[in-house]
């Protein structure tokens, strides 16, 4: 278990504005703890509703949360870091074939990547709190990544199979494989093994390096099982909020940053270029394109906005994004994109009646509930606060553990901001 003054230490080497923010987000993220096990969704006014069903994301999501914030000394966050990984080994592992119940329901649905890597990287960040049984459940969920999702001759994941990891779908896709290169760094620095660096490294050199260049840092999302782009994918279903149709705007901005980390730990000499890429475009296709400001969700093959509702966590990452360009390259124009976006967050995003943010945007900046319901969220909020004052390294709680070693009279001046 941390020590209790070197979380304090930690928080003090963040700005005031910034410790203030963290507060607030986890504070408001802790009413999701349901008494009965795991985390659920809250409404837009911070309330769990009494019968609110386990939500497995949410309880992945939630405990990586509280275990950075455990990190940071806010006081109970390692409780509730440890309710979400009690519940991660019990409530929602399937005993008899392994991996991770997306609704403990209906067990017979199907094991997805995207959930299995979000369970391997809440459990890095418990680890690293030093959460009772989060070792354990680090071993097992990386098992399941390798043994069950993994890939060799692919060098990237399946993405869905059956309840009984017997029959795979045929789709292959961007998004959980963009979330695997995130857990796989944070894999990499816990178990001391370079080789889930490496998996990572194969993950980015496929979809950025090969597709993303090829496609002029347009992503394609969506493939089919022999990696066959389907490039008309849920064109009739253009909202989806995992899978879209066209670029993911957000996307883009996502793999910016999480090429930089891994060129922390496995450098690459196509990396920093290409993450300068993805960057430049992301900003050019979704940033104030429609007469407003914000970032689009998504847009076709043509650079036309599809869908123009804001979600929040674009506009999230892009802080965190921008940021890391900053630290990477010493970019005047990134650290001015920082503010920027900042601004957009304190003047459209903050929900200063009922707290934290709204979800999603209409093209026009007013609050709307198309996509998700009430507020969810607070994994995409964390790296927006946290990332622009704290050291590039392989993961978010690298990054934290880095200041243990930095000295904050020798750190970049940050400048510090709230959406208080």
């Amino acid at each position: 278990m941390p020590q209790e003054p070197q979380g304090a230490a930690r928080r003090n080497a963040l700005s005031a504005q910034t410790a203030e923010e963290l507060d607030h987000v986890i504070r408001f993220a802790s009413a999701s703890r349901r008494p009965e096990g795991g985390f659920g969704a809250l409404d837009t006014h911070g309330r769990l509703a009494a019968d609110a069903p386990v939500h497995a994301l949410q309880t992945t999501r939630m405990t990586y949360c509280f275990s950075i914030a455990s990190l940071l000394g806010i006081p109970d966050s390692q409780e509730l870091a440890a309710h979400g990984v009690h519940a991660l080994q019990s409530l929602l592992h399937d005993s008899v074939h392994g991996g991770t119940f997306s609704d403990p329901t209906t067990p017979d649905a199907p094991k997805t990547a995207y959930l299995a890597c979000f369970n391997a990287l809440a459990a890095t960040a418990a680890v690293h709190a030093g959460v009772d049984g989060a070792r354990q459940l680090l071993d097992d969920a990386a098992a399941t990544l390798v043994d069950r999702f993994w890939d060799e001759a692919d060098g990237a994941l399946v993405d869905e199979w059956d309840r009984a990891f017997t029959q795979p779908t045929d789709y292959r896709g961007a998004n959980a494989n963009m979330h695997a290169v995130e857990a796989m760094n944070a894999i990499a620095v816990v178990m001391d093994d370079p080789t889930w660096h490496a998996r990572a490294g194969r993950i980015a050199e496929r979809f950025i390096d090969d597709i993303a260049r090829r496609n002029g840092w347009m992503l394609p999302e969506h493939f089919d099982g022999s990696w066959r782009p389907l490039l008309d994918y849920n064109r009739d279903r253009p909202r989806d909020e995992f899978r879209p149709y066209g670029v993911t705007v957000g996307h883009l901005l996502e793999w910016s940053r999480l090429v930089l980390e891994l060129h922390t730990a496995a450098p690459a000499d196509w990396m920093p270029a290409a993450a300068r890429s993805l960057y430049a475009t992301a900003r050019q296709l979704g940033w104030h394109v429609d007469g407003a400001p914000g970032f689009v969700y998504t847009v076709d093959w043509d650079r036309v906005p599809v869908v123009r509702t804001r979600p929040h966590w674009v506009a999230l990452e892009a802080i965190a994004a921008a940021a890391t360009q900053a630290q990477a390259f010493g970019d005047s124009d990134a650290a001015a994109d920082v503010a920027t976006f900042r601004e957009y967050a304190q003047t459209y995003l903050r929900d200063r009646a009922h707290g934290s943010w709204h979800h999603e945007l209409d093209p026009a900046n007013r609050p709307l509930a198309q996509m998700w319901a009430g507020k969810p969220d607070a994994y995409h909020a964390l790296g927006a606060i946290l990332i622009p004052e704290l050291p590039l390294a392989p993961s978010l709680a690298g990054r934290v553990l880095a200041l243990d070693r930095t000295d904050p009279t020798d750190r970049q001046e940050q400048t510090s901001w709230s959406l208080a």
